[in-house]
């Protein structure tokens, strides 16, 4: 057949298949395999990980939220818990030493501008 202006064979298109060797072949069939098998391997392993990092943060969690629970049915009771008692004492402390810390800068900021 010619269609515009090429001679078209019947059959399939392309090259034809060249002679490979069986042996060859069935060697690179078992190491892709192989190949396979490890990386599915890996990313079991990765996937194994990352469930049990998530369990042990969803425990933590719990953990936490159980804390905040019994701290809210004490303060329902009128007590005030000593880990709550330490956390605005902190605060208190860290606010002052942040206003302590500004007014020091301030003072050599102001004696910084009126010494030219």
């Amino acid at each position: 057949q010619v269609i515009g202006g090429k001679v078209k064979k019947p059959g399939k298109r392309g090259r034809k298949p060249a002679k490979i060797d069986l042996k060859a072949k069935l060697e690179r069939s078992r190491q892709s395999a192989r190949e396979c098998r490890a990386r599915k391997k890996l990313r079991y392993q990765y996937l194994e990980e990352l469930v049990s990092s998530r369990e042990r943060a969803i425990c933590a969690l719990r953990e936490e939220l159980e804390m905040y629970k019994q701290w809210c049915m004490a303060m329902d009771q009128g007590k005030i818990p000593s880990e709550i008692k330490a956390l605005l004492t902190g605060e208190e402390q860290g606010k002052a030493q942040q206003n302590s810390t500004k007014l020091a800068k301030a003072g050599k900021t102001e004696a910084n501008s009126s010494n030219p």
